[in-house]
């Protein structure tokens, strides 16, 4: 079992930075791939970005690729994510979740575990 809680969030302008912190708990964290998702108002959850269990492979959505950065540290059992030139279509709430073993990244459907989110909003 992983418990995920995330932090961070906040309201920002369009063009700053921000970084989301999702602390881990369960031994068995580091074994699992992890990711961010983000839900708008009125809008389904997607997928933001996806990290390997080591670091060493991600991925990004189309609408966030060279703006965010997801990277991980597991001897911290924290993933983060690093948001650059914000917009204000990235407001949303951003949820950190782990997939289940030989689930897709991307498939909100797909995940074993999730936190309770953060809320990002990026004020024009």
């Amino acid at each position: 079992q992983v418990h995920l809680e995330e932090s961070g969030g906040g309201l920002v302008q369009a063009g700053t930075s921000l970084r989301l912190s999702c602390a881990a708990s369960g031994h068995t964290f580091s074994m699992y791939a992890a990711g961010w998702f983000r839900q708008a108002p009125g809008k389904e959850r997607e997928f933001v970005a996806g990290i390997n269990w080591s670091g060493d492979t991600t991925n990004y959505a189309d609408s966030v690729r060279g703006r965010f950065t997801i990277s991980r540290d597991n001897a911290k059992a924290t993933v983060y994510l690093q948001m650059n030139s914000l917009k204000p279509e990235d407001t949303a709430v951003y949820y950190c979740a782990c997939p289940r073993p030989g689930s897709s990244w991307y498939d909100v459907g797909g995940m074993a575990f999730w936190g309770k989110g953060t809320l990002v909003t990026v004020s024009s």
